[in-house]
């Protein structure tokens, strides 16, 4: 096992740290007697009445120091690596990675591609399994970190190895036995595509990963993201309508012998599936308490409901207001119904929508979180936007009011000559966003599109 170094970055005011005249350039070197590996490690062991650290100072110095506390009392000590290890990068190259599909001169962070199994508990990320050793799986039985999101693919064996470009690819089902029979809490997902995965590939997929209920709850089948940036890539079709109506009568079909059997629908297709193929969404109970909406599945029905939730909370009144909304085309259709709803108990309330074409990676992609700030920009110059343009939070960069190009929320709003709004998720945060002319002025987003699974594809 490689020794990582666990520089402290700061010590929290008032805690145990700072009256052990712990300080920032400090290092951790053990706690009882046993090597740190990474933030998992750490928390299990401070996790005590008792605890003996070993630091080494600035000056080279070592201090051993005796730390009574309660039980889950933190120590007060933020790391400069806050997984207090190095990123593990994924080994695959998959047929479908959206990160290869990515042009040139964007920033450094956004070609990282990860695989790594702790940021699957910690941020909902999707590893492949295909670089964890034994000592891995252990790890996560021993600690029971749960769930653990794996992307899968397929079954089929052969077929994964030529997916994921890996020859040990078809190798992880033993891995996923063993957490099963550890009673590990797993999710998984299926990046469907055309020709390779799909039809009766999917069957056998969905038969095979179903043996592992109750402890994989639920699997998600999302389309593959096609951007135009995929020259010398592997050739992959776009779905059309009639893919879409066989892929969700498929899925379907299963839910239905599954629900009876484990009071789990389990198999679940993406929104996109449901808006290509022009059908309606399915009702609220089939998702299973919204286990994948990362995913992008029941992310519009949950929208639907909080808005209508939110709604019958208000009254209506005569308040003046114009304003306007910009989104992917994905997800327009259903913004703009929304809209409607509002305007019908405020009469006096005009919203302008518009859906926004990504010519930055392609016309094929079409969900709101892949869109950049200069495509933004150049489709809605001298278009009608009232006091204020909404935009959901989605577009920008975990924490941060940066779009994916790099431009950034002041630039938008220099450019259009407008305040904007980032609207969060939930349907109540749109309702306030569009009604009252302070919400939604903070610039940032929750999720994280960086550092992300190269299997991870998905649209959200």
């Amino acid at each position: 096992m490689k020794q990582s170094r666990h520089k402290i970055k700061e010590i929290q005011e008032g805690s145990i740290a700072q009256e052990l005249e712990l300080e920032a350039g400090d290092e951790l070197i053990s706690i009882n007697g046993q090597p740190v590996e990474d933030v998992f490690d750490y928390h299990y062991l401070v996790n005590d009445e008792y605890i003996e650290l070993l630091v080494k100072k600035q000056s080279g110095e070592e201090w051993e120091l005796e730390v009574e506390k309660d039980y889950d009392e933190d120590l007060g000590i933020v790391f400069e690596n806050s997984l207090m290890d190095e990123y593990r990068s994924c080994r695959n190259k998959c047929v479908f990675c959206f990160i290869d599909q990515m042009p040139p001169g964007m920033r450094e962070t956004l070609y990282f591609k990860d695989d790594d199994s702790r940021l699957s508990f910690l941020q909902g990320n999707y590893v492949t399994l295909t670089n964890m050793s034994d000592h891995d799986i252990e790890r996560i039985i021993h600690y029971h970190l749960a769930p653990i999101n794996i992307s899968f693919q397929t079954t089929n064996p052969q077929l994964r190895c030529k997916m994921l470009h890996n020859r040990f690819a078809g190798d992880i089902f033993p891995k996923v036995q063993r957490l099963f029979e550890a009673g590990i809490e797993m999710n998984g997902q299926i990046v469907l595509c055309k020709g390779l995965n799909d039809k009766e590939e999917l069957k056998r997929s969905i038969k095979d990963l179903s043996k592992y209920l109750p402890h994989l709850r639920s699997v998600s089948v999302v389309p593959v993201g096609l951007s135009k940036f995929r020259d010398g890539l592997y050739p992959l079709e776009p779905f059309e309508k009639q893919d879409a109506e066989e892929v969700i009568d498929l899925i379907e079909s299963w839910q239905k012998k599954l629900y009876e059997a484990y009071g789990l629908h389990f198999i679940h297709a993406s929104d996109e599936w449901y808006l290509l193929a022009g059908r309606e969404l399915p009702e609220e109970e089939r998702y299973d308490g919204y286990l994948q909406l990362e995913n992008g599945v029941g992310m519009l029905r949950l929208l639907e409901t909080e808005v209508e939730e939110a709604l019958e909370q208000r009254v209506g009144d005569e308040r003046k207001l114009e304003l306007s909304f910009a989104t992917g085309r994905l997800a327009y259709g259903f913004i703009r119904k929304y809209m409607d709803w509002i305007q019908e108990k405020y009469p006096n309330v005009k919203v302008h929508g518009y859906q926004i074409v990504n010519d930055f990676f392609g016309e094929k992609i079409t969900v709101s979180g892949l869109l950049t700030g200069q495509d933004v920009i150049a489709q809605l110059k001298n278009k009608e936007l009232g006091e204020y343009l909404l935009l959901p939070c989605n577009l920008l960069r975990s924490g941060e009011n940066v779009f994916l190009d790099d431009r950034t929320v002041e630039e938008v709003e220099k450019e259009l000559k407008i305040p904007v709004k980032i609207v969060e998720e939930d349907g109540a945060s749109l309702v306030s966003a569009v009604l009252e002319k302070d919400a939604g002025r903070a610039h940032r987003r929750r999720q994280m599109y960086e550092q992300t699974d190269c299997s991870d594809c998905r649209e959200t």
